[in-house]
């Protein structure tokens, strides 16, 4: 059954191409407010019949969405794909371009495809280009090196389902006597390029994975002991690699570890070379031979992992007590309050942290003062009618232009905590960046920092920021950095996670979840803090009710 998400995904697209295609901003509009309305309804569309999809919409956008349920497109859109360049549906990825501007370099340049955009950057065209100038060109220099470098990857919850199927199919065949994910996917890496497995197979190897429709072979590439081929209609890259008895944990170990990992020497011999001299039982061997403790997957890159004494205890989804950053329909969410909390209970929860936009996002509905009280009387209703689940009063609050939050002192403390993110103004040099999320930092109110860098996986690089100093303003201020585990985002990445952790910064693991279903993504967020080296106890939101109820008291 299609989802909502899609649908909204089709009429916003066709949105953009309406744009691209100079229609009358009134169209335009008329088609973002509908994808706001689907985006906000509960109830799947697709079950939904005609009549009532068309009450919902109008008939206008009723009779496109009902023709989307049906074929999974609409006539109106495939003709526009039609009369479109394929090169500009490139260009209109770039963060920060838009479909006005990409019209301007389509209509007054001649531009349509991302190669021809690129030499007239390096010429410095688009800077004499009017409402472009030098930083706009710079912008999009930048955007297609980006689009370039992430062209052939997916991200890692889109890659989940296809190593499923792939592992589904190797467990039904009979003559493989075992196999093992390996690789990037085993190392939690955010963003994946090639899905690689080991198999222990004595026969027919190379045709097991010719004849699966999913996966298309790539025969130059492969060799006697690995097919390489990708998965059909995605830029996904996978490779098997075939196994024996004797050499089957030897390969496992080699394919999931970093070259920095496998350089690793003791005695005068790295990893990589002890792994090549014996044959192995177990990965826990080849450690024990090296005098290391068990290292898992996630942590071997190299950086942090060979000062463990022993194996360390990583967090676990289910270590999760709450979850501190959730949306409802007060603001942009698609289920209610009592909806949202309910969903988290029945996960196991002890507490949810609703944490609705704040007044400068006007754009998802965000809380007035009015609202922000009528939120909060229905909070203590529903606290008072379920006293084993506790709802916290929380905002997530816009980090302004010069790092002051969106609320007054006196609004500010009636929240039990509050999330403070950078939503708008992205494009900021490292040294205002840093400037004003210390300012947020240093909020007496501010209880974690959301998204802290504002990247989006495969879409836009997050704003530049030192680190270093961002992470010793929390510290002095005694504020949480997120992993926002959206598998878009799943930002603050690993590496600075552990910079956080070893100098005593809490870490809270936020789904960021619009509706119930957006609650899964928890375990995105926990993979990260695993490759971080995050443990239960460094977690925010690991602490049980009392615990976080108690160090909200603290804080404020």
């Amino acid at each position: 059954m299609l989802t909502n998400e899609f649908i909204a995904e089709k009429l916003n697209f066709f949105a953009t191409l309406l744009e691209l295609h100079g229609e009358n901003e009134f169209k335009v509009r008329s088609y973002h407010s509908a994808v706001f309305k689907i985006e906000k309804i509960a109830d799947n569309l697709a079950s939904i019949p005609k009549d009532s999809i068309i009450r919902l919409l109008g008939k206008n956008i009723g009779e496109k969405v009902w023709e989307i349920i049906q074929t999974q497109t609409f006539q109106e859109l495939e003709n526009l794909l039609t009369q479109t360049p394929q090169g500009l549906l490139k260009i209109l990825k770039i963060k920060g371009l838009g479909a006005k501007r990409v019209r301007t370099l389509w209509q007054e340049a001649g531009i349509t495809t991302p190669e021809a955009l690129f030499k007239a950057c390096e010429k410095d065209k688009i800077s004499q280009i009017k409402g472009f100038g030098e930083k706009m060109q710079e912008t999009i220099k930048n955007g297609l090196l980006f689009i370039q470098l992430n062209a052939e990857k997916l991200l890692y919850a889109e890659t989940l389902p296809i190593q499923e199927a792939l592992q589904n199919y190797l467990q039904a065949n009979s003559a493989i006597k075992r196999f093992q994910v390996v690789g990037e996917f085993r190392r939690a890496l955010e963003v994946i390029q090639t899905l690689t497995f080991v198999v222990e197979c004595e026969q027919n190897f190379h045709q097991y994975f010719n004849d699966y429709p999913l996966l298309e072979p790539n025969p130059e590439k492969s060799g006697v002991f690995v097919w390489r081929g990708k998965v059909k209609n995605t830029p996904l890259k996978v490779e098997f690699y075939q196994a024996n008895e004797n050499n089957f944990t030897k390969l496992i170990f080699q394919l999931s570890a970093s070259e920095k990992h496998l350089s690793y020497k003791f005695d005068n011999q790295t990893l990589l070379e002890i792994s090549q001299n014996n044959i192995w039982q177990s990965e826990k061997d080849i450690y024990l031979q090296a005098n290391l403790p068990y290292l898992p997957a996630e942590i071997r890159e190299g950086v942090f992992e060979f000062a463990y004494a022993q194996t360390p205890l990583l967090i676990k989804t289910e270590d999760l007590k709450g979850t501190l950053h959730a949306h409802s329909t007060y603001s942009d969410g698609k289920h209610t309050l009592a909806e949202m909390a309910k969903a988290a209970e029945s996960l196991g929860f002890e507490y949810l942290g609703i944490t609705d936009h704040s007044q400068s996002a006007y754009y998802a509905g965000g809380l007035s003062v009015q609202k922000i009280a009528q939120q909060h009387q229905e909070i203590e209703m529903l606290n008072r009618q379920n006293p084993h689940f506790k709802i916290f009063k929380g905002i997530e609050s816009d980090i302004l232009g010069n790092g002051d939050l969106d609320y007054d002192t006196e609004i500010l403390k009636t929240f039990d905590f509050v999330v403070a993110s950078i939503h708008s103004n992205l494009n900021m040099s490292e040294a205002k960046a840093t400037e004003r999320l210390i300012r947020a930092i240093e909020n007496p109110y501010t209880t974690i920092i959301g998204h802290p860098t504002g990247r989006l996986l495969l879409r836009r690089k997050g704003y530049p920021l030192n680190m270093p100093k961002i992470i010793d303003a929390c510290v002095a201020n005694g504020v949480a950095l997120e992993i926002n585990a959206h598998p878009i985002r799943l930002d603050l990445e690993w590496y600075w996670v552990h910079k956080a952790i070893e100098k005593g910064v809490k870490i809270s693991i936020n789904a960021d979840a619009h509706d119930i279903e957006g609650y899964q993504y928890h375990q995105f967020g926990v993979l990260v803090a695993r490759k971080a080296g995050l443990t239960a106890e460094m977690c925010l939101n690991c602490m049980n009710k009392a615990e976080i109820e108690d160090f909200f008291k603290r804080k404020k």
